[in-house]
């Protein structure tokens, strides 16, 4: 098949350009002109701006994909801005995901595949949630129901059956790996040597993780696979702050994290990470493994976090 990667510099981009092509698939590569010479070997390179409609639409006719695949965001940024790195994500979920649907419908796509996030659910119900739980789009912090409402409508566009698209959302977990943030040399991993991530309370929020390779493998299914929907893209492990953080710290030879009030966490990290270390719920990932034939290569974080 001829498939497009939209965000193909990326973290799960770059590494899947080179695994559709092993597959044998024919690789367009859609990527932003500053981002050109970091362009993985594709079959094709395209150049836009995803949030230029008419250059996506220009784009996308050039290279009149199958298939289109949607791995953009802006998390690169996250070290140096974060409040601007979630704001240009959430643009890229809602106005550059819109330019890319309707990019496909206009060259006869036959299916688009989107990157989600599986850590979005409002925390309430069980511990580990599946693709039905409601989001968090009412959370009390406005830049995290931003960004969950940015996802919502992500999924809302991709799902949506009048588009005549074969829409699958994949919601990746929090990604470990080459060139995350749970890297060696990954700003998380940096916190934690540094003894700037504690444990808030009892460290009872749940973390559902995914290798980079396995986020890599996923798309690749979802490419080649016949069904349509939401899954979750997670390991078999979900785990509390308060067995993976001290875990990571020892992968990283770093002091154990000290233990703070849980109602002092949001002052200290940022309510973002103060609601994954002390309230987020799991997701199961039982959908992917049925539906979408999918499962992960590494089935437990701890047999990698800290170790890439």
């Amino acid at each position: 098949m001829h498939v497009l990667v939209a965000g193909a510099t990326g973290v799960v981009g770059r590494p899947l350009v080179g695994a559709l092509r092993a597959r044998g698939h024919r690789v367009s590569a859609l990527v932003r002109q500053r981002s050109r010479d970091r362009v993985p070997e594709a079959d094709e390179v395209v150049v836009a701006d995803a949030l230029d409609r008419e250059a996506v639409l220009a784009a996308v006719s050039a290279a009149r994909p199958e298939v289109v695949v949607h791995q953009m965001s802006a998390l690169r940024l996250l070290r140096d801005d974060p409040p601007g790195a979630f704001a240009l994500t959430a643009r890229l979920r809602t106005e550059g995901t819109a330019h890319l649907v309707e990019a496909a419908r206009a060259v006869g796509a036959r299916r688009f595949v989107a990157q989600s996030i599986a850590f979005a659910a409002a925390p309430a119900g069980d511990p580990v949630l599946d693709e039905d739980a409601p989001l968090y789009v009412d959370a009390p912090d406005p830049g995290w129901a931003s960004t969950v409402r940015a996802v919502a409508e992500l999924e809302r566009q991709v799902t949506d059956p009048g588009s005549g698209l074969e829409g699958v959302v994949l919601r990746y977990g929090t990604l470990y790996g080459p060139r995350t943030a749970y890297a060696r040399t990954g700003a998380t991993a940096e916190s934690v040597r540094a003894g700037r991530l504690p444990l808030p309370g009892t460290g009872a929020g749940i973390m559902s993780f995914l290798h980079v390779e396995d986020a890599v493998g996923a798309a690749v299914t979802a490419v080649e696979a016949d069904v349509s929907g939401v899954f979750h893209v997670t390991d078999d492990d979900p785990a509390q702050a308060a067995q993976w953080l001290p875990h990571l710290a020892r992968m990283l030879a770093a002091p154990s994290p000290r233990t703070v009030p849980a109602a002092l966490a949001p002052r200290l990290l940022g309510w973002f990470m103060a609601h994954q270390l002390t309230s987020a719920h799991g997701a199961a990932n039982d959908r992917a493994r049925t539906a979408l034939g999918w499962k992960p290569a590494r089935p437990s974080w701890r047999d990698g976090l800290g170790q890439e």
